[in-house]
């Protein structure tokens, strides 16, 4: 469930500049927004080494510093896609560590805000981390979310033999030849679907690995259910992509939002009245299409509950 649950327009607003930090545990007296951001999430969230970041999420960093009065910095980090590794405790990790005050695309769901099992945990790889950055241990704080400013959800993907398809549910999928990444929130829901009524068309990647989008264009595979920010990411790397979006979109999804250490209530509530005003006068719907991220509005609940008894419900 890691990325499935796990986003000012264009002109001097995206000038604003925005700088790497550098060592540890930033004085809090400069004033500087310090915003951690992953660093491969397109369109969301993108940098590359030399360049500048770019995204979604950078836009409205931008923005959220300009309302708040304040300069900002962005802390770029890697987010593994494995096993050991836990989202929600390096997000924890970076605040704690004072590496940022806010972090940014953050979802939330029921566990990613509990009070963490662990009162340690390593470091993610950060831009700017030192030998003993990757050793050291971190003593958390709790997490508090901002209001959301986004809505993750999942969508069918209908490759390019049978784009046109008309899809109102799962249950449309049959007879389809549908590929699903394994250990994802989206394989939990194909493979339970009416009691596993689809588990016999269903052919099983490996995330980071196999590439779902090119089998899907190749027609190899008729269709996928994935974040319907990676269809966004992939049409802009190939414009001529023969993909069709269903314009389905599974019914249980995570808004997203910051994050901060819940002892920072007079950040989260500046943050929350400029968020706020971003939302009300459209700025973020329209960063969303600068970037080019589908652009779902928050919803409710707030915060998802048992997701895994919610699928098994359906």
């Amino acid at each position: 469930m890691r990325r499935s649950l796990t986003a000012i327009c264009a002109g001097a607003m995206l000038a604003a500049g925005f700088s790497t930090i550098a060592g540890r545990h930033a004085a809090a007296s400069d004033n500087v927004l310090r915003v951690c951001l992953d660093e491969d999430l397109p369109p969301a969230s993108v940098h590359r080494r030399g360049k500048d970041g770019s995204g979604f999420d950078v836009l409205l960093a931008q923005a959220l510093a300009k309302e708040l009065q304040r300069p900002l910095a962005i802390q770029w980090f890697e987010s593994k896609l494995d096993e050991d590794s836990s989202p929600e405790l390096e997000a924890n990790a970076l605040l704690s560590d004072g590496r940022c005050a806010l972090l940014g695309g953050y979802p939330l769901t029921q566990d990613s805000l509990v009070v963490p099992g662990a009162k340690t945990a390593k470091l993610p790889d950060f831009d700017g981390a030192t030998r003993d950055d990757h050793r050291r241990r971190v003593t958390l704080g709790v997490l508090a979310p901002s209001r959301p400013y986004v809505y993750s959800a999942l969508t069918v993907v209908l490759g390019s033999k049978v784009r046109d398809r008309h899809i109102k549910d799962l249950g449309d999928l049959a007879g389809l030849k549908i590929g699903i990444e394994s250990g994802t929130f989206a394989d939990a829901i194909l493979m339970n679907f009416g009691k596993g009524r689809l588990i016999d068309q269903i052919t099983h990647l490996v995330p980071g690995r196999d590439d779902l989008f090119g089998a899907l264009e190749r027609g190899e595979l008729d269709a996928t259910l994935v974040d319907m920010r990676r269809l966004d990411a992939w049409r802009a790397r190939h414009p001529d992509s023969q993909l069709g979006a269903s314009g389905y979109y599974y019914p249980i999804g995570a808004n997203r939002a910051y994050v901060a250490l819940a002892g920072d209530a007079a950040l989260i509530g500046a943050v929350n009245k400029a968020l706020s005003a971003l939302e009300a006068n459209g700025t973020i719907e329209q960063l969303a299409r600068t970037a080019g991220l589908t652009y779902l509005k928050p919803r409710e609940p707030i915060v998802l509950g048992d997701v895994l008894q919610q699928i098994l419900q359906k």
